[in-house]
């Protein structure tokens, strides 16, 4: 998560997918029937079809954020579409059916793991042109807007999308849990031992309760503690490019130095010391009985199981905040820390955002519709609840964070400053073969116990996939 602003309010970042269940009942079909690219209607009218990473329910509820919009454009009409799956390839792989079957959408949500599929795939409309004719209007939502955030929606020096919203992998802990075994709130600097000292007093509880819980997938999964630990499934780059973005928008910002044109991921390095030390680690802590065997898939789960206080801790973005109140947390029964350090304690984080497709037919309406939704207001339409982190800083108030906690919300976002070498998860063109592969092999060392042969395995995948993704 990483990652979007669909799905329901318990699953991962930013309403990003609904659970696997729905997806028998929404499946291809319903987005096949919704997400016809067709212009108008016989009364003249025009219909933008946006997609959207969530049940129909959901995507339904998300009109409203279309009102001003088509207040201001008579005989136009926004309709999400919604669909399901139990993780993002999911969402992909469907939507990809669609528009080879010629029902393309105008619009269609995507997150970091698909940016750099569907521009490698020449299906995603470069916004270049757009902001620079619309610069001076587009420059307070830059001004709030931080340039990681920006850099992660670009692609071969080209800005595909204008982020929405975003998730970092942080820590969140239950404070009664931590409370029980003599433990304050972890300090900022914590370290990984400190971690794994409060881990363990809270496992020695018994009765089912577990210091420590994850799930098998690319964000906020075993790959946090790789992040910290100063290793990458794939080589990291930059493409060049995207000087006019950052010299128009971000001339004095220190956070914009060395930003160029989106991430280029290289070479994998999946069986490098780094990563299988990291991997290593989360074995251990099973066999220690530290943490338990992994599910695959997004957090709806373990977010259940924290709020009926059986973990003590595990890794969260903001969508968390809203999970856990929704699951009948009270304020102050949970709260929000850095992830720890390793070697450093930089974070991994996804983002969310809206794409226009090059076969849409109104792509110059589609672009001033996405404008209208980067308002403030209409992006809290979008996802109420805490259900993700605004990529809007303004948006970060003690008053938006009252109904639910944590107490110390300013973790979200202040993670993008407190650390700069915070990065996106690495989401190549090729993510889908990627994302199946990376749950596979972590699966299989989860098992066996052997993280290095299973390292090794996805090592050889993601050659492959490399080449012929």
């Amino acid at each position: 998560m990483s990652s979007g602003l669909f799905k329901a309010p318990m699953s991962r970042r930013a309403l990003l997918r609904a659970g696997a269940a729905s997806a028998a009942v929404a499946g291809v079909g319903g987005l096949a029937s919704a997400c016809s690219s067709d212009s108008g209607s016989s009364s003249g009218s025009k219909v933008l079809n946006v997609a959207v990473f969530a049940d129909q329910a959901t995507a339904n509820k998300l009109n409203k954020a279309a009102a001003t919009f088509e207040a201001a454009h008579p005989g136009v009409k926004v309709k999400f579409n919604g669909t399901t799956g139990t993780d993002w390839n999911d969402f992909f792989s469907k939507l990809l059916t669609q528009i080879a079957g010629g029902n393309a959408p105008d619009i269609t949500s995507v997150a970091t793991e698909g940016l750099q599929l569907f521009a490698a795939k020449g299906l995603a409309q470069p916004l270049d042109d757009y902001v620079k004719r619309d610069a001076a209007e587009l420059k307070s939502y830059f001004a709030d807007v931080h340039p990681a955030l920006v850099e992660a929606m670009m692609y071969q020096g080209h800005l595909y999308e204008l982020p929405t919203d975003f998730n970092a992998g942080n820590m969140f802990y239950s404070t009664s849990l931590l409370e029980d075994v003599g433990v304050g709130r972890p300090a900022d600097d914590w370290t990984r031992d400190d971690f794994y000292d409060i881990a363990k007093k809270v496992s020695a509880k018994g009765g089912n309760t577990v210091g420590y819980d994850w799930v098998v997938r690319l964000w906020g999964s075993w790959t946090s503690w790789m992040y910290a630990n100063g290793g990458n499934l794939l080589t990291e780059g930059k493409w060049e490019g995207g000087d006019w973005l950052w010299n128009t928008f971000y001339p004095n910002d220190p956070a914009a130095a060395g930003r160029k044109g989106g991430w280029r991921w290289g070479d994998p390095t999946a069986n490098s010391a780094p990563v299988v030390e990291s991997l290593d680690y989360m074995i251990q802590l099973q066999k220690e009985g530290v943490a338990p065997k992994p599910d695959v898939g997004g957090g709806t789960t373990l977010q259940g199981l924290f709020a009926g206080n059986k973990i003590g801790m595990s890794i969260g973005g903001g969508f968390w905040a809203g999970g856990l109140h929704n699951a009948g947390m009270a304020d102050g029964s949970f709260d929000v820390q850095y992830f720890p350090k390793w070697r450093s304690q930089r974070h991994l984080f996804g983002s969310g955002g809206f794409g226009i497709l090059k076969k849409s037919p109104n792509k110059d309406l589609a672009w001033e519709f996405l404008k209208t939704l980067l308002s403030a207001k209409n992006l809290s339409l979008l996802a109420p609840g805490n259900v993700t982190t605004p990529a809007r800083k303004s948006m970060m108030t003690a008053e938006k964070y009252a109904p639910t906690g944590p107490k110390h919300w300013q973790v979200f976002y202040d993670t993008l400053t407190k650390f700069p070498e915070t990065a996106p998860i690495p989401a190549p063109p090729y993510y889908q073969a990627m994302a199946i592969a990376l749950n596979k092999r972590t699966t299989e060392a989860m098992s066996n116990g052997k993280a290095k042969a299973a390292l090794d395995g996805l090592q050889s995948d993601l050659e492959t996939a490399a080449k012929t993704g």
